[in-house]
């Protein structure tokens, strides 16, 4: 009904007044607006949103648990240009994130949307450079330089995808509510994704799992043969090669499917925030938060501990199979870790709930400490094994941490496999040098232990509790209350000029 319609039902004489076309006309459409920008959204669309979530997770946990191993066991790399690529990857992925935030806000509007384009743009792409990073390249001489073009592109290619989606949460309601209750859908298929991840790539892998190879002479002049396995298994290295492939396109078929269920399920909306008197600039935007105590104390303690789990992450496969002896139940045991810490997300969101997240983040994560130092301190025994994992998967739920901190994460890696070098590792070797075997017991629980206390310190110095978390979360509503309210009095004193 707006103004249009009610000039047509009175004569110029009758009209009424300016007051009466407030309150009637412009009430009810008004109430329209209301109604519009109120409206939820269905479950159908928060579930498509949620699934374009999944890509990001189960990428990223089939190369935290894998990558390592497949370089230096089937691409046979020497452990210091593995550890080359690693490093250089996670820092390059470092320099794209900020860079793709600022052209993704710079970006103009489309019929798609602004950050819908980036997102299919980058896909095709994406999933093709990933593929190809599980590939081993017929050129000996060439494969260093092979796999840090491929991790280095599908990094800048996959921020492509999940900084625009990260920021998609803002532009699919208006509403507070709804934007959180889509928050909650996607955590959970993220957490889906990093099991689906791990299970696809290991349980493919794992089929195929080559024998390793004994020594036979001196570490100087070091001959290797394949070792007793061969006799019992059939598979080759090259039916290794072709499974890390396979897995690898299992998962780039997904990661297509998922975006298409992103794009035909989620449509963007171009007004949903409040526009800002003033952009600000990158520089003024990172000077604020690098002033901001309590930010700068939880990204600090995020940092430590994310590094702990990353670490523990990136080594326990080569742990698992060279220092326990389990080389044909790693993926196994991966497995039983994730999934444990899925299951058991509804128990730490209840205890979330009870005691506050400050404490469950000390919980949660202390939990991890006992089981990183039993697994290296007792014998190898695979049932044992098997319910360290399973105890220890318990911290893995409440352990989720901010994508923020992820890269310097993956740099630790590269940092762990330079290690190994120095090390003496021996490339599908079935004995390794005993400073091997202490490098990654270290690497899997002195040093993850001794990180994650010291980020429970800094945790302890954050000033924020879950009282005070509450009151500020409420004066945020209200905040954003008013302001809709004001931006509701400013489009009706435009429909009111209008009208007039």
């Amino acid at each position: 009904m707006a103004r249009g319609e009610g000039a047509e039902q009175l004569p110029p004489t009758l009209l009424p007044s300016v007051k009466h076309i407030a309150q009637d006309g412009l009430g009810t459409a008004k109430k329209g607006k209301e109604k519009k920008a109120k409206k939820n959204l269905s479950v159908w669309s928060k579930l498509c949103y949620a699934i374009g979530g999944a890509p990001y997770q189960i990428t990223g946990s089939a190369l935290g648990f894998f990558l390592q191993i497949y370089l230096l066991d089937v691409a046979q790399l020497d452990p210091f240009y593995a550890s080359i690529i690693l490093f250089v990857g996670r820092a390059w992925d470092a320099v794209t994130d900020p860079t793709v935030g600022f052209l993704v806000s710079r970006s103009p509007w489309t019929r798609h949307g602004r950050m819908m384009p980036w997102i299919l743009l980058s896909t095709p792409f994406a999933v093709i450079s990933y593929f190809l990073i599980w590939v081993v390249p017929p050129v000996e001489n060439g494969k260093v330089v092979w796999y840090l073009i491929f991790y280095c592109l599908f990094q800048s290619l996959q921020t492509c995808f999940h900084v625009p989606y990260s920021a998609l949460t803002m532009f699919i309601s208006s509403e507070q509510n709804e934007r959180d209750s889509a928050t909650a859908y996607r955590m959970t298929v993220e957490v889906l994704g990093s099991v689906i991840g791990t299970a696809i790539q290991g349980q493919i892998v794992g089929g195929a799992n080559a024998p390793c190879l004994n020594h036979t002479s001196s570490l100087n002049d070091s001959v290797l043969q394949p070792s007793s396995e061969v006799n019992t298994s059939h598979v080759s290295l090259d039916d290794t090669k072709h499974a890390y492939m396979l897995a690898s396109g299992v998962i780039s078929i997904i990661y297509v499917l998922c975006t298409a269920v992103l794009f035909l399920g989620v449509r963007e909306q171009k007004k949903v925030q409040r526009k800002a008197d003033r952009h600000l600039s990158f520089v003024e935007g990172l000077r604020l938060l690098q002033t901001h105590g309590p930010y700068v104390k939880l990204v600090a303690g995020f940092l430590f501990t994310s590094l702990a789990f990353m670490l523990m992450e990136g080594n326990f496969a080569l742990f698992i199979t060279y220092t326990l002896g389990f080389r044909n139940d790693f993926q196994n045991i991966l497995l039983v870790i994730m999934l444990s810490g899925a299951l058991t997300i509804p128990l730490w969101q209840l205890f979330l709930n009870r005691f506050g997240k400050k404490t469950a983040v000390y919980i949660g994560i202390s939990w991890a400490i006992p089981f990183m130092i039993l697994v290296v301190c007792i014998e190898s025994n695979l049932v044992v094994t098997y319910i360290i994992s399973l105890a220890a998967g318990f911290s893995v739920a409440s352990g989720v941490l901010p994508a923020v901190v992820d890269a310097s994460g993956r740099v630790s890696l590269g940092i762990s496999t330079l290690s190994l070098h120095f090390a003496g590792y021996v490339t599908r070797g079935c004995v390794q040098p005993d400073s091997v075997h202490l490098t990654l017991k270290m690497l899997v629980s002195a040093a993850p232990v001794s990180l994650i206390i010291l980020g429970l310190l800094i945790f302890m110095s954050y000033p924020i509790n879950e009282q005070r978390r509450q009151h500020n979360r409420s004066q945020l509503q209200a905040l954003l209350r008013d302001s809709s309210e004001q931006d509701s009095d400013t489009s009706e004193s435009s429909d009111l000029g209008s009208a007039v």
